[in-house]
């Protein structure tokens, strides 16, 4: 076999939570140019609508579903209709989620738990929801979005990093408690990536200096950028494929080497 032909995802059925726009839709994507047929969910219409009008504009003919990743029974039944109109889900990326950015002693307890249930119940649900039919055909993929969050923490940021430590080691528990049906569990951490709700943080003032945060990412970032969506794509193709088969429980950090990263010394 012609080792390029380990990338292909034809005939393949992929369900991308939370992929309306931003890193889900360029996963998506990705998935679609290497033969996956796409479904997706939304929470609300009006979201699904035009992520519906957005991938025709691609080309891509995805199926779109209102569902809420919290409520088992709605994702029970996503699921179903997904396999009686696309086929059974061979690879599942748990993309949906939220972030809160209040001080941790200014945080309510319903708003902590808002996000640990998006952020990282719903992967479990989701995963729960596949994996028996995963086992019956022999194998699928799973691929958690994690975040450099998931390592490191910030200000503001608590339950946003604690749901995202969370869904690190459910992806590495999902790898070791189901390794042995051909199921790999695999994550990819984001680093800062350019999308239309980073660019005000992206814009330079009318004398042309740097935002201070742009200047912070890039001073950080050894690639001295931020990443694109593009920059994604690769990556989820590779985890969702043949070529990933001895892959397992790994995070794959795509962060231009943050976190490989000290800093910038003295000068």
């Amino acid at each position: 076999m012609n080792p390029i032909e380990n990338f292909s995802l034809k005939g393949k059925v992929a369900l991308v939570t939370g992929a309306a726009y931003g890193i889900g839709f360029a996963i998506a994507e990705a998935l679609a140019s290497a033969g996956a047929k796409i479904a997706f969910n939304c929470r609300r219409k009006e979201h699904l609508d035009k992520a519906l009008a957005d991938y025709a504009e691609k080309g891509i003919d995805a199926k779109g579903y209102l569902c809420d990743v919290t409520d088992e029974q709605a994702v029970g039944k996503m699921i179903e209709s997904i396999t009686e109109e696309l086929g059974a889900v061979d690879i599942l990326v748990n993309n949906a989620g939220i972030i809160k950015r209040i001080p941790m002693h200014e945080m309510s307890v319903d708003e902590f738990r808002e996000v640990i249930d998006i952020d990282l119940t719903a992967a479990f649900i989701m995963a729960k929801a596949v994996i028996p039919s995963m086992i019956e055909r022999g194998g699928g993929k799973i691929i958690n979005i994690c975040s450099m969050m998931s390592e490191l923490g910030r200000e503001t940021v608590s339950a946003y990093a604690s749901a995202k430590g969370g869904l690190k080691m459910l992806t590495r528990n999902i790898a070791s408690e189901y390794g042995r049906y051909n199921i790999q569990c695999n994550a990819i951490g984001p680093g800062y990536i350019a999308t239309p709700q980073t660019a005000p943080l992206r814009e330079r003032d009318a004398e042309g200096n740097r935002h201070p945060f742009d200047s912070f990412i890039v001073a950080k970032t050894p690639a001295e950028r931020w990443g694109t969506t593009d920059d994604l794509m690769g990556p989820a193709i590779f985890l969702a494929s043949r070529a990933s088969d001895f892959v397992n429980g790994h995070i794959l950090y795509v962060d231009g080497g943050i976190l490989a990263y000290i800093g910038r010394g003295p000068q």
